[in-house]
């Protein structure tokens, strides 16, 4: 049974990479768990919570001999030589921006499997370590915004005079700009976003967004992440975030592109032209930053008051929370690994997800994984011929003349020989089927379901007059009235049937 060893952060890092609740989930996979002593606190989960949940609080040195070592950040130089000896990391390990890394945990003959390089794929949203802490620093983001602008962002109209929303541009709407867009609309401000996916337009409007359109032409991603843009598209956008800067009070940016340098989206003169007080968030500042003049970790004020945030642990400000969510990510990904529940990590390089995140394996160097294609456009396939559709058969004019001749004939004799007051029923009968034939057959039809499931509660009348038929002495009449009824009735509750089927659709969670 192997050891899982949970162990204390740098002293820049709040999180922790497994909490109470999913080590419940490791030892049910067959795993001891180790809790270096003092890892969970400064995420609010104390030593006696693990101990609660079945894990056992041990030294440093006996939690870092563990065969299986889950962190948040990738391992210093010092704690790499504290690794055991074939055994196993799962950390943020940022692989393609530290190949330096890679090669000092290939040299250890370890296997390292890189959290952040899990595919943007449908069956490993469970684990996707990105997007959870994205979410997260997108909402902190706005947090340390509003603290640093100091003034209301929803509107007021006070005795005292009234106040203006703020402004807010986020440029990116992924899942961090997303998440910030939610929390400046939820706050009252007046958000705008920019993003080349003009499909992200209704997410952005659904939680109350404005969506800036680009009006250039973007290649579409195949994988799930954003890709370089084009020399036009990045003009067009220029323009937009200079006349934007002079605008808005905050931005946030949240532009990345894996594997390569954060874009340069806010100028200096951009930022100069910004008012007093105003306040920017490159939420990308650890990888060179969105904004000019941002400096990773640091608070920065220009010569014209803009306050620029380039902090890099917006998610660990939220330490419990994100605790728990890397957390449960972890755990998700470890079940992966175990498919036999037998305390064994197992990897399976026929899996892409367990590829993809496989940085060295037994001292082997994998990365790069394969390319994983998450979304494509359809093939283009050869052109089907158009196919033969029978025409119609249409009636002849002297045979619609003739049938209209048929039934006016039967109208006069059913009128000149039937007793009262047969001919008047009769004669309202005809006049009504015409009538109804003309109606209905101008009415679309996907309108037909909603129309007849009501108006077939018309029967009603034809079960009146049935009902007073079935008293009729003539036997013939009985049968034929009893008939009606029935039919009548199958009419009318099939109809309300299929109206309360069409509401039932249009309902949320069953509640009308």
């Amino acid at each position: 049974m192997t050891q899982i060893g949970i162990v204390q952060e740098g002293p820049d890092e709040a999180r922790v990479a497994a909490t109470p609740a999913t080590v419940q989930t490791l030892r049910k996979l067959g795993y001891d768990v180790a809790v270096e002593a003092g890892a969970g606190h400064r995420s609010s989960y104390p030593d006696d919570e693990y101990r609660t949940a079945g894990a056992e609080v041990v030294p440093t040195a006996e939690a870092w001999a563990s065969g299986i070592i889950l962190k948040v950040n990738a391992p210093t130089d010092a704690e790499i030589t504290r690794l055991a000896d074939g055994a196993t990391i799962i950390a943020l390990l940022a692989p393609a921006f530290r190949p330096d890394l890679v090669e000092k945990l290939a040299q250890r003959g370890i296997t390292a499997l890189a959290l952040d390089a899990v595919p943007r794929i449908s069956r490993a949203q469970s684990m996707d370590v990105l997007s959870s802490m994205a979410n997260i620093a997108g909402y902190r983001a706005i947090v340390e915004a509003a603290h640093e602008f100091g003034r209301f962002f929803t509107g007021q109209v006070t005795a005292a005079g009234k106040v203006p929303p703020a402004k807010v541009l986020v440029a990116g709407a992924g899942v961090a700009g997303l998440a910030a867009i939610g929390a400046a609309s939820s706050l009252g401000a007046i958000v705008r976003a920019t993003d080349p996916r003009p499909e992200v337009a209704d997410q952005v409007s659904s939680i109350g967004g404005t969506y800036i359109p680009v009006d250039v032409e973007v290649e579409k991603t195949t994988d799930g992440y954003a890709k370089a843009t084009s020399e036009d598209y990045d003009r067009r956008a220029a323009e937009i975030y200079t006349e934007q800067a002079a605008d808005v009070d905050i931005i946030v940016t949240t532009a990345l592109i894996p594997g390569r340098a954060a874009p340069r989206l806010i100028t200096a003169s951009d930022v100069a032209a910004m008012k007093p007080g105003s306040v920017i968030v490159d939420m990308a500042a650890a990888q060179g930053g969105n904004v000019e003049g941002s400096v990773a970790g640091e608070r920065v004020v220009t010569d014209n008051g803009v306050i620029i945030l380039g902090y890099t642990d917006l998610a660990s400000r939220l330490s419990a929370q994100a605790s728990q969510l890397y957390g449960t990510n972890v755990a998700n990904l470890v079940t992966l690994l175990t498919p036999l529940k037998d305390g064994q990590l197992t990897l399976d390089f026929d899996d892409v997800v367990q590829r993809s995140v496989t940085v060295v394996r037994d001292g082997e160097v994998t990365w790069p994984p394969p390319a994983v294609q998450v979304a494509a456009a359809p093939a283009a396939s050869a052109p089907k011929p158009a196919a033969v559709v029978a025409e119609p058969k249409r009636m002849s004019v002297g045979r619609k003349i003739a049938l209209i001749v048929v039934g006016i004939a039967a109208l006069f004799a059913v009128n000149a020989f039937a007793p009262a007051p047969l001919p008047q029923h009769f004669t309202v009968l005809m006049l009504s089927v015409v009538i109804g034939f003309y109606v209905i057959g101008k009415v679309h039809h996907a309108l037909h379901t909603p129309l007849m499931s009501v108006t077939n509660a018309i029967s009603g009348v034809i079960i009146v007059g049935a009902m007073l038929q079935i008293t009729d002495g003539n036997p013939v009449v009985q049968v034929l009235a009893a008939v009606a009824v029935l039919v009548a009735s199958i009419n009318i509750f099939g109809g309300f049937a299929v109206t309360r089927r069409m509401l039932n659709m249009f309902t949320k969670g069953g509640q009308k």
